[in-house]
């Protein structure tokens, strides 16, 4: 047990509001994409195609942060974890295939293929809601027995406030 269990078992509950966040932010963008008409001219295209690349790369950090802090961590801490860990690990692959075949659509986003980046979003929220829920299941407990001193919210989670 942590040395300063308060603070450590914030740890699962950070990871957990993280992809609280995530997951409001990718409504957001969802809702912005089915709310958009094609007739809109050029700037609100701007904002649009601006708002989505902001949720890319703030999904793209959270889950290098956790491959590259919190994953090792818990391996280290925990290695009847690894296997899961690993799963984790390729669940972000896959998202990072998404992400970029999104932000290809993103770059000449126009409301010819405003329907290929709607269809790419409705597959990365179903992939996404699956893969939070599952992480939230398997590490957020082991996540509240690292000893907290070591670490910060922002440096596994990669969610800067």
């Amino acid at each position: 047990m942590s040395t300063d269990p308060p603070r450590a078992r914030a740890l699962g509950r950070e990871l957990i509001g993280t992809h609280h966040w995530l997951r409001g932010e990718l409504r957001r963008v969802t809702r912005a994409l089915d709310e958009y008409p094609a007739n809109t001219p050029i700037r609100p295209l701007r904002d649009l195609r601006a708002h989505c690349l902001a949720f890319c790369q703030a999904l793209t950090d959270h889950h290098t942060s956790e491959d590259e802090s919190a994953f090792p961590a818990l391996a280290q801490r925990f290695p009847d974890l690894r296997q899961v860990l690993t799963e984790l690990s390729a669940d972000h692959h896959l998202v990072a295939d998404i992400l970029t075949r999104m932000t290809t659509a993103l770059a000449d986003l126009s409301a010819e293929n405003l329907a290929t980046v709607r269809g790419e979003v409705a597959g990365l929220s179903a992939i996404l809601e699956s893969h939070f829920q599952w992480e939230e299941r398997r590490i957020a407990a082991a996540l509240d027995e690292l000893p907290s001193a070591n670490y910060t919210a922002a440096e596994l989670f990669g969610r800067r406030r």
